[in-house]
């Protein structure tokens, strides 16, 4: 069975192959679905805000940072999500630009073989990459 790391939670789960990165990590009791606001951004986008798996809202993004050829392609609302202004939250599209195809929604992301994940990457809007 394929193997997840959390390197921010420093947890390592077992998942079944093809497996929904989003609801294993729920299962396991790692919150993906965060805001950019502390405390009461938070809670408001685990319950309102949060699509609950649908690929619309953002708030699952997580950076792979090892074995990416390990889960399926980009999905075609990843993309709407982070290139294109059709969707109204402008956060996600921010964090593509600084970490372009690493970048996924937890929720649209299966499993099929080891990988390394940071949850809720952090946004640097001052950095090289975004200027670039």
């Amino acid at each position: 069975m394929p193997t997840v790391k959390f390197v921010k939670e420093n947890v390592v789960i077992e998942v079944p192959e093809g497996a929904n990165l989003r609801r294993e990590a729920l299962r396991a009791g790692i919150p993906l679905n965060r805001g950019f606001l502390n405390g009461f951004g938070r809670r408001l986008n685990q319950t309102i805000l949060n699509c609950h798996g649908m690929g619309t809202c953002g708030t699952c993004r997580v950076l792979i940072t090892k074995g990416a050829e390990n889960v399926n392609q980009p999905t075609l609302k990843e993309k709407l999500q982070f290139k294109t202004v059709v969707m109204p939250d402008p956060i996600p599209k921010f964090a593509y630009v600084q970490y372009g195809e690493q970048l996924r929604l937890a929720c649209q992301v299966k499993v099929f073989g080891d990988i390394e994940v940071e949850a809720d990457p952090p946004i640097d809007l001052f950095g090289e990459k975004f200027y670039a």
